[in-house]
């Protein structure tokens, strides 16, 4: 009787510390996916609004550009993340290679496509994980130019503060 009591108080920790594991990457995996589906739309907001600033910049544009960012980032994530990749996985795992794998299984003829498009999908995801984090850090570092009496800062310094920021993160 003791010895079931003692399995069942050993096993209660090793339970909590995989439930916590599993917080911390359902978290870490939340942040990757909306932390960059959060940002890009901000980089097509500032060029969307710089095509219109020729002839000035109303609140028309304004509202149009906003409204078709937050109806194209809702009908990407609803659409895309919610109905159609939560749903396929690969035996618990998820991603591009794991979809890859699940049409690979489905498409017997045409498994050296399916191959190319998933590795073309990998490339595209490594890509967008190297370039974003060094636009977002640069545009950050430009925003210093707008600080009043900073506006004399060079680029070529502009280019140091983002390198140094760049290498103490990675």
């Amino acid at each position: 009787m003791q010895s079931d009591e003692a399995d069942a108080g050993a096993a209660q920790p090793q339970t909590r510390r995989r439930k916590d594991t599993m917080a911390a990457l359902t978290l870490g995996a939340l942040g990757v996916v909306f932390g960059d589906i959060g940002t890009s739309p901000i980089y097509a907001f500032r060029e969307a609004l710089n095509q219109a600033s020729a002839d000035g910049i109303g609140a028309g544009e304004i509202l149009g550009v906003l409204s078709l960012a937050l109806w194209a980032l809702i009908l990407v994530v609803t659409c895309k993340y919610v109905l159609f990749l939560m749903r396929a996985d690969n035996n618990g795992e998820g991603g591009v290679l794991a979809l890859m794998a699940l049409a690979q299984r489905s498409a017997r003829k045409r498994r050296t496509l399916v191959l190319v498009l998933g590795a073309a999908g990998a490339a595209l995801f490594y890509g967008d994980g190297i370039i974003t984090p060094a636009l977002s850090v640069l545009s950050a570092v430009e925003g210093i130019k707008t600080i009043p009496g900073m506006d004399g800062i060079s680029r070529n310094e502009i280019i140091l503060i983002t390198s140094a920021i760049l290498a103490g993160l990675f």
